[in-house]
């Protein structure tokens, strides 16, 4: 949104940065940026081309890979997924790809959305599988699932065996709950704020980054928390926790495996996701 901040992060003069720009404009024909409240923003011309050069730097980044996976006589898949799906979701459908495809190498981080649409958009990963949310005008997806999202306590809390309540009346509880990034507790937020309503109204926050660490505070009734019910269903099936009963709270979300939006690895892609998926 500046010329000079633009040109401290690239290493280069201010005047090269404005020569640059008026270059890509008088070559396309287009003006990419206005300015709207001294701020520099990009024209909806301008939105479309960082969004092609985004997609072509992923390409020629999976180009490179692939070219030496050809001269290795190897394949190779890179992707990324959120930590739910990571931990709860893939590893059994990830072992039965291994075994139907042996001769692939399998490269894969678990991370919060927002470091996974990084990765991808820096062209690090070939795809991604994420809870989060995403702008879907940069990304081609395949919705996965829908999966329910719930609110879990210890057996031993009073709200286990308590009469459906509202969800504000769980304010006066400590909320445990992932850092702030994952897709998680983006959902949490986005559906307090349709509320009017923010993770600050809770009597206490708690956050952690560990799953795992998580629910065994919650166990430990240090407090409740909000997750998928993917991640917890061992937990609820032997009574070590229990969901809680809520009048307003019924919330599903996508499970969605995206890509760079225009790709030429499109169909191959495509082809990997049934490959996971329907196994």
């Amino acid at each position: 949104r500046n010329y000079t901040r633009a040109a401290e992060n690239l290493n280069i003069t201010q005047p090269a940065v404005t020569q640059h720009i008026q270059y890509l404009q008088n070559y396309y024909g287009v003006k990419l940026f206005v300015y709207r409240n001294k701020q520099l923003s990009l024209t909806p011309e301008g939105e479309l081309l960082s969004s092609a050069a985004l997609t072509m730097r992923h390409d020629e980044e999976k180009l490179k890979r692939d070219m030496l996976d050809l001269k290795t006589g190897k394949r190779s898949i890179r992707f990324g997924a959120t930590l739910t799906i990571g931990e709860y979701l893939l590893p059994e459908r990830l072992a039965d790809y291994m075994k139907s495809h042996p001769a692939t190498d399998v490269h894969m981080v678990v991370e919060d959305t927002k470091s996974l649409l990084l990765r991808l958009n820096q062209g690090e990963l070939d795809f991604a599988v994420v809870e989060g949310y995403f702008r879907k005008s940069e990304y081609d997806y395949i919705i996965w699932s829908q999966e329910p999202y719930v609110c879990v306590c210890a057996a031993a809390h009073p709200l286990a065996q308590a009469a459906p309540r509202p969800l504000s009346a769980l304010f006066g509880e400590n909320l445990i709950l992932r850092n702030q990034g994952s897709g998680s507790r983006d959902v949490l937020e986005r559906v307090l704020e349709e509320r009017n309503h923010h993770v600050g109204d809770f009597r206490h926050i708690v956050e952690i980054s560990d799953l795992f660490v998580i629910k065994e505070l919650v166990k430990a009734d240090c407090g409740i928390t909000f997750l998928y019910r993917k991640a917890v269903e061992k937990e609820l099936a032997e009574g070590s926790l229990c969901q809680v009963a809520l009048t307003d709270f019924q919330i599903s979300h996508e499970f969605t495996f995206l890509w760079r939006k225009n790709s030429a690895f499109e169909a191959e892609l495509r082809e990997t996701s049934r490959a996971l998926w329907t196994l």
